[in-house]
This record gives structure tokens, C-alpha cells and sequence, in this order.
């Protein structure tokens, strides 16, 4: 095993044997797992399976009420965890063994034998728990290191997340099974940030840097990868074999991977099964098609389509359905097997759709092939009902053109029949996310929620697709400003706070950086109404709308401050630092210089971040610092405030029709995205360390 360096087999075994001995004195019910990857991670699930303590591992892009929901659901009482800071927003406290925290705890029922509880994050936002034991692990581990035992694969790299199952026990424990190095560094180290935030870049070079023969990849990673491979990034040259599920992977996508120089072969598999149930494998393939079943389970289609599974299993759900009884395993997957006994898998059954000419057609066909091209980078289709489908489309590159995407969609319409073709799409606002509730954690999208935000504009290109209707500005200045947004969104000090990696003094010198800035907002606002000309009369009223909002808020800052133990008074006398100077200099000039108008950039950035960041950032902060609710005025108010201020905010940039003004405030807000994200930037980052049990 390596994360930067060697951890031989014997002493992993000595550090196995040594936390299972820590856990058999501490007797915990139920153990939790908060840890980044790493040798720590996999020497923690190997002793608590030794221990017989159930283990649940939190993933990290888990937000903190998927996290609580997790420890209260399952009964956890017992956390290894990398900070106090952590633990402690959690409720858990100090069992006097580093890493090791405690709390009281209401015990809650397990299936008999429960040794891991794996929450899947699905489509609702609140995780399931699935209840696994050992031998369904161990039955999957032993069929995999079978099945590939030919491919001589001497080297693994865990690139997902190893709370993640798929990676867990088909990746980390099949490698070591077989005799094989398995290599875990950090997630930052092969290019995954979060959920979603995937540099291919970085990963190719770890691919390289560690000699992998086998990775796991999800299907956006796969094509993230083609395409840098195609643009001239060097290929890995030792790289074997790439198992790549999750999600339906168009056989075009795969083609094109191999093309590029990476070894790609379809899988499938759910949680209840403890990941894999089906691999596709050199020499044992059916293009379209998911592989064989594996030698622990066994396959059917019932009569209705649905993929029914038997054999190695979970055991059941927390507080729900016993998966012990009944001999067949209803997966909610719809396919068939074809005479040479491969697997085809067609989508879910809950989202097929029925056209109104009576055609069924699982939606994830069509969103595969949309996105096997690489100018789309997700897609959401929709139709019951409907003569022809429609899509709601997230571009790869923000400044993508509509034109590049018709033709991406011409291109994927060419290989489907045409009752399976696009007839109608919109582009999305912005990339579904969990953070706008559009895409589940691992990131499958969430339908009925994109639905919800994008069902009336569907439905007006079924009454009018010949309209040819301007995109509305807010609309566009989301998109020409994703780039930036997305960039300042993934600053690691937001990213740790969010992940509850956060210091009072770190919140306390945000705080005085936001005064330095507030302080100006006002005074701004008043420079840009006297700079506009006659013909924006209409915006000096909104502006006197906004000074009448804003007018005191760099007081309630210098509240929070001294709520939070800090000293306002030296706050209010201190001079800003360099980055918080520098984007309101720039702001003044640019009003004083060029185009008034540009200001509403900043409003866009500040407002914007506020709506996304600011309520959530709250909660965490007080959850893991423990300050009185009066430390958190301005974040709380900020977040429910803007929530309104972006409704009113948009009307205003829909009125703006000159292409200057729209121009002016693209590119202030560019700026401002950069400049405020150099003030994060500024901030101290937390001291959290990784620490072990021993």
C-alpha cells in the first residue's frame, strides 16, 4: 500500500491489529469514518471489520445535515475523525485516544451480521443507509480478483472516494486481496475536489506518477480524461485496465476513450449488491453492453424488463426492508441479457418514458449519447406524453455557443432512431449540482427537480419551436461568468469551512475583510447614480432601493465580531488588506473611468456568492465553533436577503439592452469573481491534520 510512500504488508497487518485492539477496549456501537483517502482510511475499515464494530464511512462532499442525518440514523457513538473541529460539529467530544471521539448515542436496530452501513446519496438529498456484512464484501472482493486474475494488474489507484463503495471493496480491498500495491493518496493529489470538481490534468499525472495498471473511473472523469488525451496530454504508459460505472456510458464514449490510450471497460452494479454485479473485460466484451455477471451473483430479467439479481447481497436498510428475504433482488433497472449471457442495461425503470406514439424509452440512452461528444457535460430528457423529446443541457466549457451544442445534439440524434431524437432543448442556467439541488452527490441528475426549474421553458418550445426568443441577460451573464464563479466556489478555505474545517480566528479575519469591503458598498452605490446618464433614470431608482438595504450593514458586521470575541473597534481603525483594497479601488475606477453601469458586476459576484455560500457557511461555522447566534448577523441575514436581492437583481439585467452596459457588467463581474477570490485566498487556512487512532 503507498500514499507517498511504502506500507509494507507486514505493517499494515501491525497497524490493522493495533486500532482493532483500541476498538475492542473502546467497545463502540457503531464507529463513524471521517478521513480523506489515504493508508489511515483503509487501515480503519479493515480493523473495524477485525473489531466487529460497524463501521459507517462519511464521505467528505457530504454536507453537514447528510453527515448528521448519517450519525443519527445509524446510532453512531463512535467517530474517527481528522480535527476536534470536526468531530465537535458532529456533537461528538474527546475519548482521551487521538482521533477517537465519543458521544452519547440512542442505539438503533441492525440486520444480524452488520459490518459496514454505506450511505448512498440517491435522489432525495437525504443518504440511505444499506446495511453490508463482511461476507457480501469478501463474496464480491473474491469474484473480481477471479475475473481479472489474467490481466496481471500489479498496481491499483484509488481515484474515487473510498467511502464510496464502488472503490472501497472492488478497488482498495480486490487489489490487496490479489497481492496487489494499492496506492491512495489524497483526493486533491488525483485531481478530485468535492463531488463533481474533477481536474483531468492532475489525474493523468498521478495515473503516471504511481505506475497504476487499474484505475475506477466514473463516466464524466472518463470523458474528461479522452478529451485531454486528445488535446495532447501525454498517454499513461502503463495504464491496463479502467472499470468504468456509475452511470450508462454511451458504447461511443468508449470507443473514443480506447482511441485516446485509455483502456476503458463498462461495468454495473448497486450498493445493495455491495457495488459490481456485471464486467465487461478484455476478450469477454459486447460493445453496448455491461459485461458478464460475476461468479457471486446470478442475473434474470423478469417479465416486465427489470433486472432481478441473486446471490451475494446486503442485508437490509436501516430502519427498513430485511434484503435477506426472498431469493431475487429487484434492482429498478431495466434491461436484457442477449444470447452470449452479457448484460445490457437500458435505464430506470421509475424515469422511462412513454412517448405519444407508445414508444418506451429509458431517458439515460439519449443523455449518454448526448454527452459521449464532449461539448455537453450533462443532460436531462424529458417527453411523456410528447411526440419528441426535449433536454435541458449543461454546455462542458461555459462559453460554449448554442450553435456547438445543436451541433453536438445533431451529432447524437444521428445515432439514436427518431423516436429517441431531440427535438427541443434549452440550455441550463448552470451545472446541476448538489449545491442547487439539480444533481445528486455522485452526480446523477435529480429530474424531478430540473423539472421544476426548467419544465415551463420546456413546455414553450412544444408551443412555439420556431420562436427564436433572446436569451434573457441575467441568464447570459451566469453563463459567461460560470468559469469564475465555479473557480472561486473551489478556493480551498471555502471548501474546508464548508466542510467544517474552520477556526475562529480564520472567521474572524473574514469578518474584518468584509467590513473593509461592506464599509463601500453604500459610497459605491452613490458614486455610480451620479455617474449614469439620463437615458438609465430607471436604474437610479433601484439604486436608491439598494443604499436604503444596505445603509449600516458594516455595523452588524462589527457586532458579530465582538460576539464572537473578536475587537470591533480595532477592526473599524485598521486598514484592509491588500486584496479587499484592491477590488474596491477597482470598482471606483472602473465607475469613474469607463462604464457606471459596470458596477452591477460587483452586486452579481457579492449577491450571488452571498445566496449560494452565505446561510450554509452560518450554520457550519456556528456548528463547529460553538459562538452564540449574535456572531452571525451578517451571514444569516445575507444569505435569506439575497435570496430576494438576485429575483430583483435579474429584473434589472433583463432591462439592460445595450450591448456596452452588458459588456461593462460581464466583465466587472469577471473581475470581481477573481479579486474576491483573492481575499479568500488571503485567509489563514485552518491547521487540520489527519490523525490516526494508535
Amino acid at each position: 500500500m503507498t500514499s507517498g510512500h511504502e506500507v509494507t504488508a507486514g505493517a499494515l497487518e501491525e497497524r490493522i491489529a493495533h486500532l482493532a485492539a483500541v476498538l475492542g477496549r473502546a467497545r463502540p456501537r457503531v464507529l463513524g469514518l471521517l478521513a480523506d483517502n489515504g493508508p489511515h482510511w483503509l487501515v480503519a475499515d479493515l480493523a473495524a471489520e477485525r473489531a466487529n464494530v460497524p463501521l459507517v464511512p462519511l464521505p467528505m462532499f457530504f454536507t453537514p445535515a447528510q453527515m448528521q442525518h448519517a450519525a443519527d440514523a445509524s446510532g453512531m457513538d463512535a467517530l474517527l475523525a481528522p480535527s476536534p473541529e470536526a468531530a465537535r460539529a458532529l456533537g461528538f467530544d474527546s475519548s482521551g485516544v487521538a482521533g477517537l471521539y465519543r458521544r452519547d448515542a440512542k442505539a438503533v436496530a441492525l440486520p444480524q451480521g452488520t459490518a459496514k452501513i454505506t450511505f448512498t446519496s440517491g435522489t432525495t438529498g437525504t443518504p440511505k443507509g444499506v446495511c453490508l456484512g463482511t461476507q457480501q464484501q469478501a463474496a464480491l472482493a473474491r469474484a473480481l480478483e477471479q475475473a481479472t486474475r489474467g490481466l496481471r494488474l500489479e498496481r491499483h489507484l484509488c481515484l474515487l472516494p473510498l467511502p464510496v463503495l464502488l472503490e472501497n471493496v472492488a478497488g482498495a480491498r480486490t487489489a490487496l486481496l490479489a497481492g496487489a500495491a494499492c496506492a491512495v493518496p489524497p483526493l486533491a493529489a488525483v485531481g478530485m475536489s468535492g463531488a463533481t470538481r474533477f481536474d483531468p490534468l492532475a489525474c493523468l499525472a498521478a495515473i503516471e506518477r504511481e505506475q497504476a495498471d487499474s484505475v475506477i473511473l466514473l463516466p464524466q472523469m472518463l470523458l474528461a480524461l479522452a478529451l485531454a488525451l486528445e488535446a495532447g496530454a501525454p498517454r499513461p504508459a502503463r495504464l491496463r485496465f479502467a472499470a468504468v460505472g456509475g452511470a450508462k456510458v454511451a458504447p461511443a464514449l468508449i470507443q473514443r476513450a480506447r482511441a485516446a490510450g485509455l483502456p476503458a471497460y463498462e461495468g454495473y452494479g448497486l450498493t445493495e449488491c455491495a457495488s459490481v454485479v456485471a464486467l465487461s473485460l478484455p476478450g469477454a466484451e459486447c460493445p453496448g453492453s455491461v459485461g458478464r455477471p460475476l461468479a457471486h451473483t446470478v442475473v434474470r430479467i423478469a417479465p416486465d424488463g427489470e433486472i432481478l439479481v441473486a446471490g451475494s447481497r446486503a442485508l437490509g436498510y436501516l430502519g427498513g426492508e430485511d434484503l435477506a428475504r426472498g431469493a431475487w433482488l429487484a434492482t429498478g433497472d431495466l434491461g436484457r441479457l442477449d444470447g452470449d449471457g452479457f448484460l445490457h442495461v437500458e435505464g430506470r425503470r421509475k424515469h422511462m418514458l412513454i412517448t405519444s406514439f407508445g414508444r418506451n424509452v429509458a431517458p439515460e440512452w439519449p443523455e449518454a449519447e448526448l454527452t459521449a461528444g464532449g461539448a455537453i457535460a450533462q443532460a436531462a430528457v424529458f417527453g411523456e406524453a410528447r411526440a419528441q423529446l426535449c433536454a435541458v443541457l449543461v454546455p462542458r466549457a461555459a462559453d460554449a455557443s448554442d450553435a456547438a451544442l445543436g451541433t453536438e445534439v445533431r451529432r447524437a440524434n444521428a445515432r439514436l432512431p427518431d423516436y429517441a431524437r431531440i427535438a427541443h432543448w434549452a440550455r441550463a442556467d448552470a451545472p446541476f449540482s448538489t449545491a442547487n439541488g439539480l444533481a445528486t452527490a455522485n452526480g446523477r441528475v435529480r429530474r424531478d427537480a430540473v423539472w421544476s426549474r426548467y419544465g415551463e421553458r420546456l413546455e414553450s418550445l412544444y408551443v412555439n419551436p420556431a420562436e427564436s426568443r433572446p436569451m434573457p441577460f441575467f441568464e447570459e451573464l451566469q453563463r459567461r461568468t460560470a468559469a469564475e464563479r465555479d473557480a472561486l466556489f473551489t478556493i480551498p478555505v471555502i471548501q474546508d469551512c464548508l466542510a467544517g474545517q474552520v477556526t475562529r480566528d480564520q472567521y474572524l479575519e473574514f469578518l474584518a475583510q468584509a467590513y473593509h469591503h461592506v464599509k463601500h458598498t453604500v459610497p459605491l452605490l452613490m458614486a455610480c447614480g451620479a455617474r449614469l446618464a439620463e437615458s438609465h433614470g430607471w436604474l437610479r431608482s433601484a439604486i436608491a432601493h439598494y443604499i436604503a438595504e444596505e445603509t449600516g450593514h458594516e455595523e452588524w458586521i462589527l457586532a458579530d465580531i465582538a460576539a464572537a470575541g473578536g475587537d470591533a473597534d480595532a477592526v473599524r481603525t485598521s486598514a484592509p488588506g491588500a486584496a479587499a483594497e484592491l477590488m474596491v479601488a477597482y470598482v471606483y475606477d472602473y465607475i469613474a473611468r469607463r462604464n457606471p453601469v459596470g458596477f452591477f458586476g460587483m452586486v452579481h459576484v457579492l449577491e450571488g456568492t452571498s445566496q449560494a455560500l452565505a446561510t450554509h457557511a452560518a450554520q457550519v461555522i456556528r456548528g463547529r465553533l460553538g459562538l452564540p447566534p449574535e456572531a452571525f448577523t451578517y451571514l444569516s441575514s445575507h444569505g435569506a436577503l439575497d435570496q430576494e436581492h438576485v429575483r430583483f437583481f435579474a429584473g434589472l439585467m433583463d432591462r439592460l439592452e445595450s450591448p456596452a452596459d452588458r459588456d461593462a457588467v460581464t466583465h466587472v463581474a469577471r473581475a470581481v469573481y477573481r479579486l474576491y477570490g483573492d481575499v479568500f485566498r488571503g485567509l489563514p487556512r485552518a491547521a487540520v491534520r489527519q490523525r490516526e487512532a494508535a
